[in-house]
């Protein structure tokens, strides 16, 4: 179960937006949350909280194909993307760095920002202020993924079975 705060975002938020391309030659975890969807809001980083959780509208992670996106949401310590959709490539890249993300329609109009929300990631149930969402659960290889934190630390565990 993840609960946490919502930060709200609306539709096409693209990789180019939550973690501009200036910052990526930094290797440094601690860069990446510093700018975090500046170009949206330019203090989001100072407000965000370990354990927020981003909810947003359609097509969110659209644009270029880079992991750092995903890793600056997860450094920056956002427990978990909840949208009404994701773009392909940056849904793999999430849940190959161990960032939990829901798809959920009706999101976008059940949540308001500041608003606590309970995620069931085994269900794929997500509990608001106005009632219980259902989406589709993540298959278990996913999930079993997300557990192990990451496509990295997976293979790791699957090996020294």
């Amino acid at each position: 179960m993840i609960k946490g705060s919502v930060w709200k975002f609306g539709d096409d938020v693209d990789t180019d937006v939550i973690i501009p391309a200036k910052y990526l030659r930094s290797v440094d975890q601690t860069v990446w949350p510093k700018h975090l969807l500046e170009g949206l809001d330019p203090t989001f980083s100072s407000k965000v909280k370990t354990g927020n959780i981003i909810v947003a509208g359609r097509n969110f992670g659209c644009g270029s194909s880079r992991e750092q996106a995903a890793l600056a949401i997860k450094w920056a310590g956002v427990s978990a993307v909840v949208a009404e959709s994701f773009a392909r490539i940056f849904f793999r890249n999430a849940i190959n760095n161990g960032l939990p993300l829901v798809e959920c329609k009706g999101i976008s109009k059940a949540v308001d920002e500041g608003d606590v929300i309970e995620i069931d990631l085994d269900s794929g149930n997500v509990k608001t202020k106005k009632g219980i969402l259902r989406s589709s659960p993540l298959p278990p290889f996913l999930k079993e993924i997300l557990k192990s934190g990451g496509l990295v630390e997976y293979y790791k565990a699957k090996r020294a079975v």
